[in-house]
C-alpha cells in the first residue's frame, strides 16, 4: 500500500467509469457498475467552489457558545437533560483501551468489547460538551479537556476490525501510518465540533488545548486524506464503494470546513472531497435504490445529504444538486422502504428496525421539497419522542445532533404522516414491494427481490422475499447476527443466517446459492394494478452446475380483494436435469408453527399459540412439510427476533423432475 500521492495514474479514468469492476475489500468483495454522472465535478470546476469558500472562521453552520440567545432558545426539558447527562460525567473515569482488547479482533473474532470502550468515551466527551454549551458556567470544561487529552493519546481512533487499511494489516495499529476509517473519520468530525462549539472557552484550561485538537486532526485525518488516494472508500481506485464513502467524507469535510486554515490544503481537501463523493453517486442505479437496506441508508443516503448540505452551506448555494432526479430518487428511498409500525425492509445486513434520523429525512425533504419525506421526518421525530429529554447521540455523532436540535422546532410545527405506499418497484436494485391497501398497515404486506450475491452486505437471497401481516412479521429474514472477524472475511457464508438454506428461497438437489455477482435471477418481470402486485423471475442461474437446474421460474404474487382477505401465492416451475436429494422450499419465521393437516400450517404468535394469524397451504400431493426449530445463540438475533425461529421445509415428492408448485400465505380473518 503506497503511502504517497500517486497521481492520475492511480486513479480510475472517468472515461472508464461505466466498466464492471470486482474487488475485495474489508466488506467483502463487491459487484458494482459505475454510470459516468459526476454531478458535482462536471457541474461546478474547481475555481469555482475554491472562489467560493469562505474562510475558516467565517462559516458559521450552528451557533458556538457564544451565542447565547440561539441556546437559550432551545426548550428547557431538552436543556436541562443535556445538562444532567454532563452532570453526571463529572469527576468520573474515562475507560481504558487495552492493547489486549484491542487484540481481541484477531486472537478470537471479537470487535465489539474494544468498540464499547471506544464509543463510549466519545459518547461522554458530546453529552459534556452538549452540556457545557447549554449552560456556560464552565463546569464541565475540565472534564471536556480530560475527554480532548484521553482521546488525543489514543494510537489510533478507528476499530480493531478496519486494520486491513493499514499496510502492517490486523493486529495492532501503527503510530507511523495513520489511517482513516469510519470512526477515526467521526472521531475527527467530534474533535472539530468541540473545538467550534466552545472555542475559546478551552483555553479556560489550558492555551493548548485548541493546539493539541488541531495538531491531531492535521496528523490523523487532513494529512493522510490530502496525501493518500489509497484508501479504497475513496473510490479512486478499482474497489468496494458503499456507505463509506458518504460517511468518512462527510466527516472529513466536516474537519476540513471548521478547522483547516491553509487556504490551499482547504481547497484542495474540497474538490477531492467532491470527486471521491461523485463516484458514490456514480455507483448508485437510476432508481436510487439502496441495496444495503434502509438501516444502511442512514449513512449511505443519509451522510450524502449531510456532505451536500455543507458544500452548499459553505460555498453559499453554489454547490447544488438537489435538482437532479437521482438524488430525488436516493432521498425517497427510505420511504419506499418502509412497511409501518417502525419496520423497514430488511434484506442483506439489515434488521428489520432501522434507527433512522428524523432530522436527516426531514431535512433532505425539505432540500428536495419533497412533503412525503418531511411528513415522514416529522412522524420519526414525533414516535423517537425528540424534543421530551436530551437527543440520543450514539458514538458521539455530534454533528447529528446539532442537527436535530435546530431541527426540533420545524419537525414539531409539521404535522406528522407515515407513507404507506402501496406499491414500489425499483427496477435496477430489483425490489418491489406491495401491499393490501395503501395508507394502511392492515391486511397483507409483501418485499420481494431478484438481484445478484454479490449486493453490498450481500446474503445469499436471489428470489426471496419477506411477508408481513397487519404491520408486523410474518415470513422474515433474519438480517444480520452481531458482526465478527469472519463476517466481513472469505469465510462470511459460513455464517448461518447469510446463507439460502435459511431465506426464503429453494435449495436445490441440496445445492443452496452461492456468493458471486454470476449468481444472479434473469429475466426479470414485474407488473402492478389494483387486483395484484407480482414479481418474476429466472431463478435458474442463482445455482452452480450441480443443483442440476434446467430451469427454474419462480413467481411471487399479492392478490387485492376489497371483499375478502388478501393472499399471496410463490408459485415455483422448474426443471432439472437430474436428481441426487428431494429439492425444499424454505419459509422463515418467528411466528409459533402448527402443521394442522397434510397441506396446511398455521402461524401462530408466540404470545397467543391458539389464534392462527395466517394459514399457509400447499398441493400435498407434491410437497411435505416439517418444521425445525431454530434456537438463537446471538444476542441480537434474539433480541430482534425472541429466542427461536422456526424454518418450514417443504419438500418435493417423488423425484420428480419437473413441477409446478404453488405456495399460497392467508391472513386470518380477524
Amino acid at each position: 500500500m503506497s503511502h504517497t500521492l500517486t497521481g492520475n495514474g492511480r486513479r480510475v479514468a472517468l472515461a472508464a467509469l461505466t466498466a464492471v469492476l470486482f474487488a475485495q475489500s474489508s466488506t467483502h468483495a463487491q459487484y458494482f457498475v459505475l454510470t459516468e454522472r459526476n454531478l458535482l465535478t462536471s457541474r461546478f470546476d474547481s475555481v469555482s467552489v475554491a472562489e467560493a469558500l469562505p474562510v475558516v472562521s467565517e462559516w458559521k453552520p450552528y451557533p458556538t457558545i457564544d451565542d447565547r440567545a440561539a441556546w437559550s432558545g432551545v426548550s428547557d426539558i431538552v436543556r436541562s437533560a443535556h445538562i444532567a447527562q454532563a452532570e453526571a460525567l463529572v469527576g468520573t473515569d474515562w475507560p481504558q483501551l487495552p492493547a489486549t482488547v484491542f487484540l481481541e479482533f484477531v486472537r478470537t473474532g471479537k470487535r465489539s468489547n474494544y468498540q464499547a470502550l471506544s464509543f463510549s468515551r466519545r459518547e461522554r466527551l458530546a453529552k459534556l460538551v452538549l452540556g457545557e454549551v447549554m449552560e456556560d458556567e464552565g463546569r464541565f470544561l475540565d472534564d471536556i479537556a480530560n475527554g480532548i487529552w484521553s482521546i488525543s493519546e489514543e494510537t489510533y481512533w478507528g476499530v480493531p476490525a478496519h486494520l486491513d487499511i493499514q499496510s502492517a494489516g490486523f493486529g495492532l495499529p501503527d503510530v507511523d501510518e495513520p489511517t482513516v476509517d469510519l470512526f477515526a473519520a467521526e472521531t475527527a468530525g467530534l474533535m472539530a465540533w468541540t473545538l467550534y462549539l466552545l472555542g475559546d472557552r478551552l483555553d479556560l484550561v489550558s492555551t493548548l488545548i485548541r493546539p493539541r485538537i488541531r495538531s491531531e486532526l492535521k496528523r490523523r485525518v487532513l494529512d493522510p486524506n490530502l496525501e493518500r488516494d489509497d484508501f479504497w472508500w475513496m473510490a479512486f481506485e478499482p474497489s468496494v464503494i458503499n456507505n463509506w464513502t458518504p460517511w468518512v467524507n462527510s466527516n472529513w469535510l466536516t474537519v476540513v470546513l471548521l478547522a483547516e486554515s491553509d487556504p490551499d490544503r482547504r481547497r484542495a481537501a474540497v474538490y477531492k472531497i467532491m470527486r471521491s463523493v461523485d463516484v458514490f453517486i456514480n455507483s448508485y442505479p437510476d432508481d436510487g435504490g439502496c441495496d444495503e437496506g434502509p438501516v444502511y441508508w442512514t449513512r449511505a443516503g443519509g451522510s450524502l445529504f449531510e456532505v451536500l448540505e455543507m458544500l452548499r452551506s459553505a460555498t453559499d448555494g453554489l454547490v447544488d444538486i438537489y435538482d437532479e432526479p437521482l438524488i430525488r430518487d436516493m432521498g425517497r428511498y427510505i420511504l419506499r422502504g418502509y412497511v409501518g409500525n417502525g419496520y423497514f425492509i430488511n434484506f442483506a445486513d439489515a434488521p428489520p428496525k432501522a434507527s433512522i434520523d428524523p432530522a436527516i429525512v426531514f431535512g433532505f425533504g425539505e432540500r428536495l421539497e419533497d412533503q412525503g419525506m418531511i411528513h415522514f421526518g416529522s412522524y420519526l421525530a414525533q414516535a423517537s419522542q425528540l424534543g421530551e429529554g436530551a437527543i440520543p447521540g450514539r458514538f458521539g455523532y455530534l454533528g447529528r445532533q446539532l442537527l436535530t436540535l435546530f431541527s426540533l422546532e420545524a419537525m414539531a410545527a409539521t404535522d406528522p404522516a407515515v407513507p404507506l405506499l402501496r406499491d414500489v418497484w425499483l427496477p435496477d436494485t430489483q425490489v418491489m414491494t406491495a401491499r393490501a391497501v395503501a395508507g394502511t398497515t392492515d391486511g397483507l404486506f409483501l418485499a420481494a427481490k431478484a438481484g445478484h450475491n454479490e449486493e453490498n452486505h450481500n446474503h445469499n437471497d436471489v428470489g426471496n422475499f419477506i411477508i408481513y401481516a397487519d404491520g408486523e412479521p410474518l415470513l422474515i429474514d433474519l438480517g444480520p447476527a452481531t458482526y465478527t472477524a469472519k463476517t466481513f472475511s472469505d469465510d462470511r457464508f459460513e455464517i448461518w443466517n447469510l446463507q439460502s438454506g435459511f431465506h426464503n428461497v429453494p435449495t436445490v438437489n441440496g445445492v443452496m446459492q452461492p456468493f458471486g455477482s454470476e449468481f444472479r435471477a434473469e429475466e426479470i418481470s414485474y407488473k402492478a394494478d389494483d387486483d395484484k402486485a407480482s414479481l418474476s423471475m429466472d431463478l435458474t442461474s442463482a445455482y452452480t452446475p450441480g443443483a442440476q437446474v434446467r430451469e427454474w421460474n419462480r413467481r411471487i404474487t399479492l392478490h387485492r380483494s376489497p371483499e375478502s382477505i388478501s393472499k399471496i401465492e410463490i408459485t415455483d416451475d422448474f426443471a432439472l436435469t437430474g436428481w441426487d436429494e428431494p429439492t425444499t422450499l424454505n419459509l422463515m419465521t418467528a411466528d409459533s408453527v402448527t402443521i394442522d393437516r397434510a397441506g396446511a400450517i398455521y402461524l401462530l404468535t408466540k404470545s397467543n399459540p391458539f389464534t392462527p394469524r395466517a394459514t399457509i397451504t400447499f398441493d400435498p400431493d407434491q410437497l411435505t412439510a416439517h418444521l425445525e426449530v431454530i434456537k438463537l445463540q446471538d444476542t441480537k438475533l434474539r433480541n430482534t427476533w425472541g429466542n427461536t425461529v422456526t424454518r418450514i421445509v417443504l419438500t418435493t415428492r417423488d423425484g420428480r423432475l419437473a413441477d409446478t408448485v404453488t405456495v399460497s400465505i392467508e391472513q386470518s380473518e380477524g
